[in-house]
């Protein structure tokens, strides 16, 4: 075993603070990976409060993984020691179910194993993320990193970007479609860079005037502002698809009138009951799609990354420094992050 530190939530209501714990013994598939930089999703912020359900504490959270291999196992055979690797959303799965046959580890019929708060398939231990000095990892999860991607700030793209990218790939987004892009944070904007990237005509929709500019600048060929009646009822039956990125629950009924028919709305960051309830008809009465998408498979998850870097896409984010995490998530909450931040692992390290 190995030391490790890290910061935890060690309950719903307290901050992150230091925690040490160790990190297992290589298993002969594992890897071990030096942490040099860790993203912070709000996926994060809902497990160490525990919204989603209770979490089991202490939480060491962080699944935006960038770092370099510094030991392998003996029948590790795709890395080597000093290679840049990346880890996502997940560590392990089943791998023996449909879904894990067909590189869909992320909708294991067993339950797949997040990065932080799950529990290990052969110890029972629980998983700790990213916001540590290194992790040990099975190299069936582990991501390759392209040289040509800025590391310091590649992390983000193992869960904010494959979640976006994920869902267009799926439902065959190309050139001459024309998608509308829900939400304009830190999933809300790799969408744009991506529905551009497949060739689409991309609409912004915010709910407020001041972003229209801010919109235009992520690459949007259009912007609606959604609290305006007039330019909602402009854009009825204007797309083919809606990437829904909200993560609160809102009314999908207007948006869904936005859709042509076949129209296909994915709501990728609301996993909660929705509210109000979505009228039948206007699904039912132009053969709409309402649908939702998980992160991706790793064989995806290394396609996004080859695809970004074939395609100089990254995500605008902040450094940050891991002592200013709690202050990170607070203006996380308040909206004030442009539209990622990153932890850079020295500050740790060197505490």
């Amino acid at each position: 075993m190995s030391q490790a530190k890290s910061y935890a939530a060690k309950s719903a209501t307290t901050p992150l603070e230091p925690f040490s714990f160790e990190r297992r013994t290589l298993r002969e598939d594992d890897i071990n990976i030096d942490i040099l930089y860790c993203g912070v999703c709000h996926s994060d912020i809902h497990i160490a409060e525990s919204d989603w359900g209770p979490s089991i504490y202490p939480v060491v959270p962080g699944h935006e993984i960038i770092g370099r291999v510094t030991e392998i196992g003996n029948k590790v055979s795709k890395y080597k020691v000093g290679d840049l690797v990346g880890v996502g959303c997940m560590v392990d799965s089943c791998q023996h179910c449909s879904q894990c046959e067909a590189d869909l580890e992320q909708y294991c019929d067993n339950g797949s194993v997040g990065t932080y708060g799950f529990k290990d398939l052969i110890d029972g231990s629980i998983t700790y993320g990213g916001y540590s000095d290194h992790i040990v990892v099975r190299e069936k999860f582990v991501l390759s990193i392209p040289q040509a991607l800025d590391a310091s700030k590649a992390a983000p793209l193992l869960c904010a970007g494959v979640t976006t990218y994920s869902p267009l790939r799926h439902h065959g987004v190309k050139a001459g479609d024309k998608v509308g892009v829900l939400g304009m944070g830190g999933l809300g904007h790799m969408g744009v860079k991506f529905a551009k990237a497949f060739g689409a005509e991309v609409t912004i929709f915010t709910r407020s005037e001041s972003k229209v500019a801010e919109a235009k600048l992520q690459g949007a060929d259009h912007v609606v502002v959604s609290t305006d009646e007039a330019q909602m009822k402009a854009s009825v039956m204007s797309f083919d698809y809606l990437l829904d990125t909200i993560p609160v629950q809102h009314d999908l009924n207007p948006y869904l009138n936005c859709l042509k028919v076949d129209g296909t709305h994915i709501l990728v960051g609301l996993i909660e009951p929705i509210e109000p309830a979505v009228h039948a008809a206007n699904l039912v009465l132009k053969r709409r799609v309402l649908t939702g998408s998980l992160i991706g498979g790793i064989a995806e998850t290394q396609e996004v990354l080859d695809f970004c870097a074939k395609h100089d896409i990254e995500c605008d984010a902040e450094m940050i420094s891991i002592q200013d995490i709690n202050q990170a998530y607070q203006r996380m909450k308040q909206g004030d992050v442009k539209y990622r931040f990153i932890i850079d692992m020295k500050s740790l390290k060197n505490s």
